[in-house]
């Protein structure tokens, strides 16, 4: 069993995890912790509740704090919840994935230590095309806000857009480059000045410069590599399927919200889109309520696309 398996969870969830929890293990209190469950790529919300955790708590604790779970291997993994469980439905192998953050975790529930204030999701899914999405935006401001588990990071912008902006002989970033800084700045993200070592970053700027760094680059590989649902043909921006199947082309104006990594790395995301004004949307996108909940985004103005989009 992978260590990433996790959960089903039936509809009597929903009263079950509709209020905060109580403090679960033993221990002082490090922090509340908020819990999310979801299904089919975070399109259909079924319960969300804020715990507060103690010291020995783990994931697997909070979610058998709030829901009637059974296990396997000795308790480290979760088999079902409710007497629904992981297997095959029409054909496809699906199952429970956890994010802490918006990382998708590399170990066993059971084994994830919890140090407050995390993200918690879980998320029930077909996984027969791509079976490892490492890195999603739906915890927005996470992984930003306070780093990744008990390690904290800097925060770094890399603006690439070629040249500058001039307004009245002073230099100026480009306005996606502005807002994005602003995004994360009204979530109190400090963002590190210059590009310091060890950062998690974001990548701002057109997709033909952005396609140069080689994390972000995996996204023109296909979801198998980078676990985001979209490409590029040319400036236009074709959002995906789960099947990784081409389902729509958004066009040259529609930009796209999304995360990877490589080798279990740090989280790179990118705000881009195949020209200025793409890219100026992606950015405009940055804000809980557009990226909650969703694995990647594609946005065009008011039109913000959850990736991947439905099969058909």
């Amino acid at each position: 069993m992978r260590p990433r398996r996790g959960i089903a969870v039936a509809s009597a969830l929903l009263a079950l995890l509709a209020t905060a929890g109580c403090g679960l293990g033993p221990g002082a209190e490090v922090g509340d912790v908020r819990l999310m469950v979801t299904r089919d790529y975070g399109r259909e919300t079924m319960a969300e509740t804020t715990v507060a955790a103690k010291e020995s708590d783990t994931v697997m604790r909070v979610l058998e704090g709030e829901a009637d779970v059974s296990t396997r291997y000795g308790g480290g993994f979760v088999h079902s919840v409710d007497g629904l469980a992981e297997g095959s439905r029409g054909g496809d192998p699906f199952d429970w994935f956890f994010y802490v953050d918006g990382e998708e975790a590399e170990i066993g529930a059971a084994d994830y230590d919890l140090h407050g204030h995390e993200r918690i999701w879980w998320d029930y899914r077909n996984w027969a095309a791509v079976n490892h999405v490492p890195e999603v935006v739906g915890s927005w401001p996470a992984p930003f806000k306070k780093g990744i588990g008990a390690e904290q990071h800097p925060v770094a912008v890399e603006c690439l857009f070629r040249g500058s902006f001039r307004t009245d002989d002073v230099q100026k970033e480009p306005r996606a480059c502005e807002e994005t800084r602003a995004a994360l700045e009204r979530e109190g993200v400090h963002v590190a000045p210059g590009a310091p070592e060890k950062a998690m970053r974001i990548l701002v700027g057109p997709w033909g410069a952005v396609k140069q760094d080689p994390v972000a680059g995996l996204i023109g590989a296909g979801p198998e590599e980078s676990g985001v649902f979209a490409e590029f043909r040319g400036r236009d921006l074709v959002a995906l399927d789960e099947d990784g199947k081409e389902a729509e082309d958004l066009g040259p104006d529609a930009g796209l919200v999304a995360a990877t990594n490589r080798y279990g790395g740090l989280p790179v995301w990118v705000v881009t889109g195949g020209t200025g004004a793409a890219v100026d949307r992606a950015a405009e996108a940055l804000k809980p309520d557009l990226l909650r909940n969703h694995y990647a985004i594609a946005a065009d103005g008011a039109l913000i696309s959850p990736l991947p989009l439905e099969k058909p």
